[in-house]
């Protein structure tokens, strides 16, 4: 059945290629995240064991909320390790760094969000497409929160 929300289908389709973009980072980074809550060892392990879990339950969250978004906009959403690989720009984490260099990894995996968040903003807006919009603007409220915090950690 044709999709008829206000949305012009070209636009629809450049919306969800963004926003897929978008997924493939909060996935990537909500594994790398939650490795690191698997592995973090040393001295603020428990501030940040807690920390990075408090983080990959929200980003969990978040994922299912920007592919639905992908899916009311009338495309199939992305869901596999190789699509979520062509088009992250967040990059997996192989080796398992010590704890403060999870932090900083982290703190560039969320400024790396709120870039892509930035990029379906960019093509949202002018489409009049103010619930993707809204999904990315709160992507790009708690990626940068998220971010901040982190580097607080980092400083002293």
């Amino acid at each position: 059945m044709k999709i008829e929300i206000g949305i012009k289908d070209e636009d629809r389709s450049k919306i969800a290629h963004e926003l897929s973009k978008l997924l493939a980072d909060s996935y990537t980074l909500y594994l790398k995240t939650h490795n690191f809550h698997w592995n973090v060892t040393g001295p603020m392990f428990q501030t940040l064991h807690l920390m990075f879990e408090q983080h990959y339950n929200e980003l969990a969250l978040a994922v299912d909320t920007i592919a639905e978004r992908i899916r009311a906009l009338g495309h199939p959403a992305p869901g596999s390790y190789a699509a979520f690989a062509k088009l992250a720009t967040v990059k997996d984490s192989e080796e398992v760094p010590k704890a403060t260099d999870m932090v900083k990894v982290l703190v560039e995996g969320h400024e790396a969000v709120v870039r892509t968040a930035r990029q379906v903003l960019a093509v949202a807006e002018p489409a009049n497409d103010q619930a993707t919009a809204d999904v990315a603007t709160q992507r790009l409220q708690t990626h940068e929160k998220t971010a901040w915090m982190l580097r607080s950690l980092l400083e002293g």
